[in-house]
């Protein structure tokens, strides 16, 4: 028998599993609709896959969910992550780690998410869900935000927000650099 995967594996696994088979493809095909090989599929739903944000957004995309919905463990009344804590996802096109804090309920439709970046490469971003925007808070650092046509460059307490439903990227300018995140989709 394998061993019991991780906590953010486990829930990941899971929330694959489920929404694949809620819209009813086979490995195989939801594999062909994201853009990823069926054994990383595989091995992801196993629980013993290494996920990166653009496969898990890739996967979501494919399925029809927000990427919360594939990382967010089981509600509870009263929930506290601590610093440093949670389901946190890295990238592999820069230094970049997602921290989902809250993923919004049916009605409310927003994630809300910690995110620390460092200097270097950018993490460029496809667009998500149509008519999805992006609302970004800068708590530390500098970060360059934004659709890839105009982004723009904040600071600490500064706040932006730009449509998520086309391409954009997320580049630190300074180390240290991390922000709130609240993706709203429809």
């Amino acid at each position: 028998m394998p061993p019991e995967p991780a906590a953010p594996l486990a829930t990941i696994a899971a929330a694959l599993r489920r929404e694949r088979e809620r819209v009813g493809v086979s490995l195989t095909e939801l594999a062909r609709r994201a853009g990823v090989a069926k054994s990383t599929l595989s091995q992801l739903e196993s629980g013993t896959g290494n996920p990166s944000v653009e496969t898990l957004w890739a996967l979501g995309v494919a399925l029809g969910v927000p990427f919360s919905r594939l990382v967010e463990p089981a509600d509870h009344a009263v929930r506290v992550i601590r610093a440093g804590d949670g389901p946190q996802v890295r990238s592999e096109q820069a230094d970049f780690a997602g921290t989902l804090l809250s993923a919004g309920a049916a009605h409310l439709r927003r994630d809300v998410y910690l995110i620390a970046l460092e200097p270097g490469a950018a993490r460029a971003a496809d667009g998500h869900t149509p008519r999805s925007t992006e609302h970004v808070v800068v708590a530390a650092g500098r970060l360059r935000v934004g659709p890839d046509t105009a982004p723009v460059e904040l600071g600490p307490g500064d706040y932006a927000a730009f449509p998520g439903d086309a391409p954009h990227r997320y580049e630190a300018l300074a180390p240290g650099t991390f922000a709130v995140l609240i993706l709203e989709h429809p």
